[in-house]
């Protein structure tokens, strides 16, 4: 039935053989989403066990509806200080500085609406709207984001209060409280982290997060260390959640909007981004506007069980995908622990030590940083790959760079508009510079004109320029074109006669466009330069023999050839010749 095939679609083609590996993840991802839950809980200014309460429903429900076979959605750091900011400014700070009820209440209607904004952007397939955001633009948001949670996991590694501010304030806070570092929180860290990546590197097939975890508990009941100031997870409520909508006045529901927005647009790139990376690892395609449905079903399910709101989660995913999961399975056995931890575990991770979580977060990110990627786009700039690509490389590696930092300055908002505004610019960019290739003859392929970018050694007709516009040609760009044109006939070493346009791979035009082309024969001729075009095709043909363009239009209209060869012949054989001849007419 029609309402089967739209449940479930991350879980469409299951192998049985993909269990084992899903059961592994789920255990591994549920010893890190449990403390993880408790401490996004602390930061949005509510009790730690709403952050469990989040996570069952949250997992359920975009199992359901989602695209992912890898995201985790739960909790995250980012969406978790934007909530204690917007229900701070609705209920009071005072309230929230107290986490009263109504803080509590006005938490979780945070998540309702910020799921109900997402459902109705899925709804109305508003996802397109992420292709916008071009790869190197996502890949630095990734980058950025990822340092961003590693700087803030470095201070529970080293035992010391945690700073505010940016990525690069909070680095410098840490550096000036070294001093204060606590050894044995320092030790406990550093030993789960190279527990990890050890387990990680050579003994892939054991869960090396969960293996930290029991270490790390291990190490607080043998040594002592709750005892020696090494900060634990503590005291965790148990318990199963009240269901229902929050007791909240309706007005402030309203209220919750304008950050509700916010928060959808983070936790909406975060999520898209960690599917995206390990979609395009596992060589499947994941749909925007289904995870918009599958976050706004997400958030709605949490807000009903008393939790806060929820994402796709950068770190969470790492450890997902980096533990072997094959599909959402993996989430519905997170979903499923987590309940029984709420019922009858809590106390398991009440010794757990905050810098063993630290290094379970760190190490899930780590890969994440991708720097060489960056440094792929910079040598795709200055290599020669860069001199063919031109501005569009100069682009991508700026584009990339800016998103990062973005980031880091701005914090996750200010860096996401940011990485939209750089992706907007640089497709308003390129639109306005398509690439105007110089073409020669092949050497090895009778009647094939190709780039001389690409293929130097192909022979040129002497005197004769021929160009290829790899783009539309409309307003934006025309004037570029009739720039790039006008130089290119000007600056011929054995003096320019004529310059063949081969319109083959302009897909349309429109009455600017053909307006500049009428320009530029005048232009040209009058410098003595002929302009023909050849292999017009489908709206360009159109366009170019039914618009009036002006009283040159016709001396354009009727220099069209063809093939790019029977152009050069005319050049050729009227070099001498004020006017080519007229070819015949075409179809």
């Amino acid at each position: 039935m029609a309402w089967r095939a739209a449940l479930f679609p991350s879980l469409r083609g299951y192998r049985r053989g993909w269990l084992r590996p899903d059961v592994i993840a789920g255990l591994t991802v549920w010893a890190v989403l449990v403390p993880e839950c408790l401490a996004y809980a602390s930061i949005a200014g509510v009790s730690p066990v709403v952050g469990l309460y989040a996570a069952p429903a949250a997992l359920l429900l975009y199992a359901l509806f989602g695209s992912s076979r890898h995201l985790i959605v739960g909790p995250m750091s980012a969406t978790a200080a934007m909530s204690a900011v917007t229900v701070a400014g609705v209920v009071g700070a005072a309230v929230a500085g107290a986490g009263g009820k109504n803080y509590a209440a006005a938490t979780t209607a945070l998540a309702i609406v910020a799921g109900v904004i997402a459902l109705a952007a899925g709804l109305l397939r508003l996802g397109f709207l992420a292709g916008f955001i071009s790869a190197p633009v996502l890949k630095g948001f990734i980058v950025g984001l990822a340092l961003t949670i590693i700087a803030g996991q470095l201070p529970k590694l080293f035992g010391v209060e945690k700073g505010d501010g940016d990525f690069f304030e909070k680095i410098w806070d840490l550096i000036t409280k070294l001093g204060d570092t606590n050894g044995w929180t320092l030790g406990v860290g550093l030993a789960s982290l190279a527990l990890i990546l050890v387990l990680r590197r050579y003994v892939p097939l054991v869960p090396a997060s969960l293996a930290a975890v029991v270490f790390g508990i291990l190490a607080v009941l043998v040594f002592g260390l709750d005892d020696r100031h090494v900060d634990v997870v503590g005291h965790i409520a148990s318990g199963l959640p009240a269901l229902g909508l929050p007791s909240l006045p309706a007005a402030d529901y309203l209220k919750l909007a304008a950050g509700a927005v916010g928060i959808v647009l983070v936790g909406f790139a975060e999520g898209l981004g960690a599917a995206k990376t390990y979609a395009a690892r596992a060589g499947y395609d994941v749909d925007a506007n289904r995870e918009l449905i599958g976050l706004g079903a997400a958030n709605v399910g949490a807000g009903l069980s008393s939790g806060m709101v929820v994402n796709g989660s950068l770190s969470k995913t790492a450890v997902n995908g980096g533990a072997g999961a094959r599909s959402q399975v993996s989430g519905l056995v997170v979903a499923a622990l987590t309940v029984v931890t709420l019922l009858f575990l809590t106390g398991l991770f009440e010794q757990l030590p905050e810098s063993t979580l630290a290094a379970i977060v760190i190490a899930a990110v780590i890969e994440l940083v991708d720097i060489p990627a960056l440094a792929g786009f910079y040598r795709l700039w200055t290599t020669r790959l860069g001199s063919i690509y031109g501005p569009a490389a100069r682009a991508d590696f700026i584009a990339a760079v800016a998103a990062m930092l973005g980031v880091l300055v701005f914090d996750t908002l200010p860096g996401l508009f940011i990485g939209i505004g750089v992706s907007l610019l640089l497709l308003v960019y390129r639109a306005n510079r398509p690439n105007v290739a110089v073409l020669g003859r092949a050497a090895d392929a009778e009647g094939m004109w190709v780039d001389l970018a690409r293929h130097p050694d192909s022979p040129t007709e002497p005197g004769v320029v021929v160009v290829r516009v790899e783009s539309g040609l409309f307003f934006a760009n025309a004037d570029h074109v009739r720039a790039r044109i006008r130089a290119l006939a000007a600056g011929g070493s054995d003096g320019v006669r004529a310059v063949v346009l081969d319109a083959e791979t302009v897909p349309f035009v429109d009455l600017t466009a053909a307006q500049m082309l009428a320009d530029l024969d005048r232009d040209l001729t009058r410098d003595g330069v002929a302009l023909l075009l050849a292999r017009d095709i489908g709206q360009v043909r159109d366009i170019l023999r039914r618009v009036v363009v002006g009283h040159t239009a016709a001396d354009v209209l009727h220099k069209v050839y063809p093939s790019v060869d029977a152009a050069v012949a005319t050049a050729r054989a009227e070099a001498t010749t004020a006017e080519p001849q007229t070819p015949a007419e075409t179809d």
